[in-house]
């Protein structure tokens, strides 16, 4: 499988060389020392302007490898040590990371003793020796993971009816890792995962071994591809691994308590198809595995993480939800492996990327499967998409959450209001034009972070034509523009919103 050999161990003359030139220069510099030496411990950010002190500046990580050992019970903290290897990008004698519901036992920095602090919601790190732009650098934390969690602060560790899965969107991976918790800073991911016999540990990835120590079992995954920190997933329970075979070979694994098998197979059946659907709308699937992880939980939504979606297994055993939905629903998790994970978003606000498109595939999908016609359902959310605007914001500038809520960003505008600049666009440059814009967008951007600047610029150079007014009016306007094609489409002042679709239903 494809793997980033691990970053360089510094070197220890790197850190002599420091140690000389931090001597030469002391004399000099003793009371500006004593300055930043008393300089308070705070919390930093990448500046995002939903989630201002979310992610850290100064080091770009490269990869993680968490282990976590379960003892059985997901109401008690597991033990787990985090180890972190990341270039640096400035000059920096300290190194901020986000984590914020763990005990921390101790920090090492290349090896040494690290002293550390906390600060808002950042574990402050101090090396022994301060680090030069460019050097690289190895951090390892050992800590605790806590899956229970107060009323006000909920996220991270999702406890099923026998253990635990992950769900990390949109800020809450520093609840079980400490990491650079921001979709800009992509890394790829080592797992270890070691719990009790009888019980099956499964992450992101494909498996790289399995080792029997006394009475447990350790687990070890590795991604091909590198990952945002919300995208994280791993899965302990008593749990069965389906196996079947996607296009062009591609492994498909699938993740299901043990006990509801039988009844989710027909479900799981369905996968190959829809992804070779998908690709003859996008192009290739961008990952080495793929599967759903069927979660013994209720949790009010379904989440797109990196080749091993998480669903509530209820979505599929539930009569009340038509087939067709829950297929629409299977395919807008399966978009955002392109749409989302490969390309992912360089900030918050460039969210109705993800969720616009996820939906869009969606709505495409029930339109050529079940005769549930797209054209219907945007005249809908063109109906509602002032309202929408209004209560959350247009789809690039959505309003921040409130009271810190991570799931508050996750509005009908990012979803259905999202998908209607989409539809709106297809009217304007063609649908030909429109798919050629699809597959260069994921294709362009594979494996790295996109803005909603860069999917204009590409949307305006294949039109053959500037398209910034369009989309700032669009993407950023309080007030819908009229429908290119359908000049007979009004608001509606008072009308149900179409298909569900947002956060608090299905499909993050």
């Amino acid at each position: 499988m494809p793997h980033t050999p691990h970053s360089p161990t510094p070197r220890p003359r790197a850190r002599a060389r420091r140690r000389l030139r931090a001597a030469a220069l002391l004399a000099s510099a003793v009371s500006v020392c004593l300055v930043a030496a008393s300089a308070p411990p705070t919390p930093l950010g990448v500046g995002d302007r939903l989630f201002p002190q979310l992610g850290n500046p100064g080091y770009d990580v490269t990869a993680y490898d968490l282990s976590f050992t379960y003892s059985g019970s997901n109401s008690e903290p597991l033990r787990a040590v985090t180890t972190i290897e990341a270039r640096t990008t400035a000059d920096l004698d300290r190194i901020n990371l986000d984590f914020a519901h763990g005990k921390v036992d101790s920090v090492e920095v290349d090896g040494d003793p690290a002293a550390f602090t906390t600060a808002g919601e950042d574990l402050v790190v101090t090396p022994e020796d301060a680090l030069d732009e460019g050097d690289w650098t190895r951090i390892t934390v050992r800590h605790s993971s806590d899956p229970v969690y107060p009323e006000d602060r909920q996220g991270g560790w999702v406890r099923t009816a026998d253990g635990l899965a992950m769900a990390n969107q949109a800020d809450v991976a520093h609840l079980v890792f400490p990491c650079n918790d921001h979709p800009s800073d992509k890394a790829r991911f080592t797992f270890h995962i070691t719990a009790p016999d009888g019980l099956t540990a499964v992450a992101n990835g494909l498996p790289t071994g399995v080792e029997h120590t006394g009475p447990t079992t350790t687990w070890s995954y590795r991604t091909g591809h590198p990952m945002a920190t919300e995208l994280a997933q791993v899965s302990i329970g008593r749990s069965t691994v389906l196996h079947r075979t996607g296009p062009h070979g591609l492994p498909v694994r699938d993740v299901v308590p043990t006990e509801h098998r039988a009844a989710l197979e027909p479900w799981l059946a369905k996968t190959p198809d829809q992804i070779a659907w998908m690709e003859r709308k996008v192009g290739r699937y961008p990952f080495e595995t793929y599967g759903l992880l069927m979660a013994d939980a209720t949790t009010g939504f379904e989440l797109e993480t990196q080749t091993l979606s998480l669903f509530e297994r209820e979505l599929f055993t539930e009569p009340a939800y038509p087939k067709w939905y829950v297929e629409s629903i299977m395919v807008h998790e399966l978009a955002h492996q392109w749409f989302g994970n490969s390309v992912s978003p360089a900030t918050w606000s460039d969210l109705w990327l993800n969720e616009g498109h996820a939906t869009w595939y969606e709505a495409l999908y029930a339109e050529e499967t079940a005769d549930k016609p797209m054209a219907a359902r945007m005249k809908a959310a063109y109906g509602a998409s002032d309202r929408w605007r209004t209560a959350g914001g247009p789809p690039a500038a959505p309003k921040p959450p409130k009271n810190g809520s991570k799931t508050g960003i996750f509005r009908s505008n990012v979803y259905d209001g999202a998908a209607l600049v989409l539809y709106a666009l297809r009217q304007e440059i063609g649908p030909a034009a429109f798919d050629r814009v699809e597959r260069a967008w994921v294709a362009r951007n594979q494996d790295g972070v996109a803005t909603t600047a860069d999917f204009v610029r590409l949307a305006s150079e294949t039109a053959g034509r500037d398209l910034g007014d369009f989309f700032q009016a669009w993407l950023y306007g309080e007030k819908t523009p009229p429908m290119p094609g359908h000049p007979d489409w009004k608001q509606a002042p008072a009308a149900k919103t179409p298909a569900k679709a947002a956060h608090g239903a299905h499909g993050e």
